[in-house]
């Protein structure tokens, strides 16, 4: 693991380029104490820098570091893909309230990019997405609208839907009460230079990215959310 001036090295890169041209079993056992050293270790420090961010902003959010609460899994559930390819040549972490599809502050690292920002997805009747996002959406279309206005210039925006059975990407913001009625998803994000994750301070970087984006998190998470 890099030491406290950077966090990454440009091997995690490497790894993730490497993974995906050999995207195989016997590839990656070959490569396990290289994965733990060179994408998990670090990763886990970073969490451990962005805790107390995380906290500040919402104490209910989880940190103790599990799968699937603060770092996406690296093996792909291909039952019912197209493509078999048994592993993903990304890794994520993200912060998020314990519940059943809520929205989600994040920050990845793939073989190509860094990207940090907020992202919620959901298709079932019970997630944080058709309980709470979708009304308020509907309802307060001049508070999404004023978020475009406050975070627009420096992030990018896009969102999700269903259109004849196909998951279909739409850019901008979703600010029309037609669009929350069909969304399946919604990012809005900053995309990174990689060599941005290998300095000191990207921790700061990266905190700084989730405080503008925490109030999209509550508009689309939060029982208690007040306009």
């Amino acid at each position: 693991m890099a030491d406290r001036a950077g966090i990454f090295s440009s091997e995690i890169f490497k790894f993730f380029r490497e993974l995906g041209r050999n995207n195989r079993k016997p590839w990656m056992d070959a490569n396990r104490e290289r994965y733990k050293t060179t994408v998990v270790a670090p990763f886990r420090a970073l969490l451990e820098r962005l805790s107390p961010a995380g906290r500040k902003l919402n104490a209910g959010f989880a940190t103790a570091g599990r799968v699937g609460e603060n770092f996406s899994r690296i093996n792909r559930d291909i039952r019912f893909a197209r493509d078999k390819s048994p592993y993903r040549s990304q890794m994520y972490l993200f912060f998020a309230e314990p519940g059943d599809e809520g929205g989600q502050l994040y920050v990845g690292l793939s073989a190509e990019s860094v990207t940090s920002g907020f992202r919620i997805y959901g298709g079932s009747k019970t997630s944080a997405l058709a309980q709470l996002a979708r009304p308020r959406g509907r309802e307060y279309p001049k508070w999404l609208e004023g978020q475009r206005r406050r975070l627009g210039k420096k992030y990018e925006s896009y969102w999700y839907s269903t259109e004849m059975g196909e998951w279909t990407k739409h850019a901008g913001w979703p600010v029309h009460s037609a669009d929350w009625k069909k969304l399946q998803g919604w990012i809005v994000r900053r995309k990174l230079r990689p060599v941005a994750a290998t300095r000191d301070g990207f921790e700061r970087e990266v905190a700084k990215i989730f405080r503008d984006m925490y109030p999209l998190c509550r508009f689309t998470s939060s029982p208690d959310w007040k306009s």
